[in-house]
C-alpha cells in the first residue's frame, strides 16, 4: 500500500504516547491511536473502559470523535498500537465497530490503516481491505 506523504513515524510515535494514557482496568488491553486529518492535523485517542462495558470506547473512535468535535470530517490515515498490559507484541487491528466508524468518514479505497509494533515494524492496509462490504451512504 502507498505510504508516500504520510508522516508514518510521527503517527506511530503519537499512537504509542496514547497507549500510555489508556484506561483499561478490566480487559488490561491498552490501545493508542493517532488519526491524520486531510488538513494535516493529528488527532489522538486511547481506549477508555468502564465497569458497565457498554460505555467503554475504543482508541480509534476516541480519536475520530475528538476530530469530528473539532470540525474535522476528512481523514487520510490512522495508526493503531496495542497489547495486553500496554506491551505491543503484535499488530492490533481495529474492531468491527471502529472499522464501520471509519467507513462513515473515510474513502475506503484511499484511507490507510497503519498497524505498528514499533517505528520500524508496521504494515499498512486500506479500509476497503479490512472492511470490504461496509454500510454507508448510497
Amino acid at each position: 500500500m502507498k505510504s508516500e506523504n504520510l508522516p508514518i513515524e510521527t503517527l506511530i510515535q503519537q499512537a504509542f504516547c496514547q497507549l500510555e494514557r489508556s484506561y483499561a482496568p478490566y480487559s488490561h488491553f491498552h490501545v493508542g491511536a493517532s488519526l491524520l486529518g486531510a488538513d494535516g492535523r493529528i488527532f489522538t485517542g486511547c481506549n477508555v473502559e468502564n465497569a458497565a462495558y457498554g460505555p467503554s470506547n475504543c482508541a480509534e473512535r476516541t480519536a475520530f470523535f475528538s476530530a469530528v468535535s473539532q470540525g474535522q470530517r476528512e481523514f487520510t490515515a490512522i495508526c493503531i498500537v496495542g497489547g495486553p498490559g500496554g506491551t505491543v507484541e503484535d499488530y492490533c487491528p481495529p474492531c468491527g465497530v471502529c472499522r464501520q466508524v471509519m467507513a462513515e468518514f473515510c474513502d475506503p479505497d484511499t484511507f490507510q490503516i497503519i498497524l505498528a509494533k514499533s517505528r520500524e515494524d508496521y504494515c499498512i492496509f486500506t479500509l476497503k481491505e479490512l472492511l470490504p462490504m461496509s454500510f454507508g451512504l448510497l
